[in-house]
């Protein structure tokens, strides 16, 4: 069976509370052709250097990315060990992926929020000590270190990738790193203007900007899945991204921002007492259903397995260089990526290195 580097998938997608299927997905994603898995992180059960080390564990080929933790909820030398760790335990298959995070979560847990001067003093410090350089007397935006080190031998080059919504971070992202992944519920022309803003950023920064990967992010959700994990999938997605940064998603694709304050207002939404993909009945997301635009929900590969494939062909036509099925298991995505296999294009994506930070090999 033919791999396809240029294809991802979500590692325990949304909220789990089983963190061990991540193996089996793992597993499948391998079995399946899949070039990565990307592992996002959540403060209940799915701590990232934990799952990525159970990635790694059970793989042989799959890239295996942090998309994303956060800089701050770890210190940078626990952090640059975690990743070199990584690095050598998969013989160089691991990015370490970063992200903003949100900022009322760092309020209340008492942590500074994230900002583009810290991300990258921190980005600096990794290098640094993956060159084997010691850090001395530092005091920066990410922090005051009086000596950091991890060894003097080191030579590693780990890819780092950032996780960008808005244009500016967008830019920043392809300035500074490796890769980059964009978020679900893109549409194709703000995917496009996306990859553009990376690499403006890139070539302003005086990169080469072909040199920095960036993913696109697709919610998969064909219908050969049962009404209600459609629902969950899609609806409850979206609505769920909607109830945590509504006004980023709806700015950033130029959808209706009166449709996001209807969508607030409703009786059921306003008055939530969690995540719609996680807690809400069939019921309750046939009516969230019915308020959201349909131009919204398309941002999303639906429909056939065939009808997916031509979407996942799409983000390639935006730009995109890799593409992360997002909110299903590889099991769920085989029969898309049957389909995909017969529409595949060869060509660059055959050359792309196993690693999803990298957009040629080491």
């Amino acid at each position: 069976m033919t791999d396809l580097p240029e294809l991802g998938f979500y590692g325990l997608a949304g909220h789990s509370g089983s963190p061990r299927d991540l193996l089996d997905q793992v597993r499948d994603g391998e079995r399946l052709g899949f070039g990565s898995v990307f592992l996002s992180e959540r403060f209940t059960t799915k701590e990232a250097a934990a799952l990525s080390g159970a990635a790694g564990a059970v793989s042989e080929r799959l890239g295996v990315a942090t998309a994303a933790t956060n800089h701050n909820t770890r210190h940078p030398l626990l952090t640059a060990t975690f990743a070199t760790t990584m690095h050598r335990l998969t013989g160089g298959r691991f990015a370490l992926g970063l992200g903003r995070g949100f900022d009322l979560l760092f309020d209340v847990m008492g942590l500074p929020r994230v900002t583009s001067a810290q991300l990258e003093d921190f980005i600096g410090i990794m290098r640094r000590l993956w060159r084997g350089e010691p850090v001395v007397d530092h005091h920066g935006p990410a922090g005051d270190f009086p000596y950091l080190s991890q060894d003097p031998s080191f030579a590693e080059d780990i890819p780092i990738m950032l996780t960008a919504m808005g244009e500016r971070t967008l830019a920043f992202a392809g300035g500074v790193a490796d890769g980059v992944v964009l978020h679900t519920f893109f549409t194709d022309d703000t995917l496009a203007r996306a990859v553009k803003a990376v690499r403006l950023g890139a070539e302003r920064a005086g990169r080469d900007p072909a040199g920095v990967r960036v993913w696109s992010v697709l919610a998969a959700v064909g219908d050969h899945l049962d009404e209600e994990a459609q629902l969950r999938k899609l609806v409850g997605r979206l609505a769920t991204y909607l109830q945590g940064y509504g006004d980023l998603l709806v700015r950033v694709n130029g959808w209706d921002p009166a449709a996001l304050a209807r969508f607030r207002a409703d009786d059921l939404v306003s008055g939530f007492p969690g995540a719609f993909d996680v807690i809400a009945t069939p019921d309750q997301l046939r009516h969230v259903a019915e308020m959201l635009p349909d131009e919204w929900l398309a941002a999303s590969a639906t429909g056939t397995a065939e009808r997916c494939a031509d979407r996942v062909l799409d983000q390639f036509r935006a730009g995109a260089d890799g593409v992360v099925l997002h909110g299903v298991t590889p099991a769920e995505a085989e029969p898309v990526l049957a389909a995909y296999r017969e529409v595949r294009p060869g060509g660059p994506a055959d050359a792309l290195p196993r690693n999803p930070g990298r957009s040629r090999p080491a």
